[in-house]
């Protein structure tokens, strides 16, 4: 993934590990956890703990973490995918706090149904996390696969969320 030039980045702390925040212009583009796969290089952007959106965003996370949030609103820029991760990305925000899909589900729901792999590939590469939330698609039978920064994020992110 590369990101929109110029972005600027933070990072901020979380009960399940340092996060990385990335903006380009007035929206954010990237939510990480600090050994997630699937990180973009940093070195082009600017750090920016001041920046006003990456400060609401880690406000917000702060707010999520203890409970005191369950829906966020920010200002997203889902640009940095294909046409088919967007699509995917979007259909991430449709699935409400304390519910899960599976990803053959989300398949359908987009209209893709034989493309489950696609939609497993794209989950992955959420650039998002939290936000959009990929943590709450799950396999087949309700089995807990696959997350980029890890099944025990997954699982803590799910039980917080009240979906275990």
């Amino acid at each position: 993934m590369q990101l929109p030039h110029p972005s600027a980045y933070t990072h901020t702390s979380s009960p399940l590990g340092q996060i990385t925040l990335a903006a380009a212009g007035q929206k954010l583009v990237g939510v990480w956890f600090e050994d997630q796969t699937h990180r973009p290089d940093l070195s082009c952007s600017e750090q920016a703990p001041k920046h006003p959106v990456l400060q609401q965003a880690a406000g917000q996370l702060a707010q999520y973490f203890v409970g005191q949030r369950s829906h966020f609103d920010l200002p997203l820029d889902l640009s940095t995918g294909t046409a088919f991760q967007q699509l995917v990305w979007q259909a991430l925000l449709t699935i409400a706090r304390g519910q899960t899909c599976s990803y053959q589900a989300l398949s359908a729901a987009i209209g893709r149904p034989a493309a489950v792999r696609a939609v497993g590939g794209a989950v992955a590469r959420n650039p998002l996390s939290i936000i959009v939330p990929c943590h709450r698609v799950i396999g087949a039978h309700g089995a807990l696969t696959g997350y980029a920064g890890g099944l025990g994020r997954k699982t803590a992110l799910l039980q917080l969320e009240g979906a275990l």
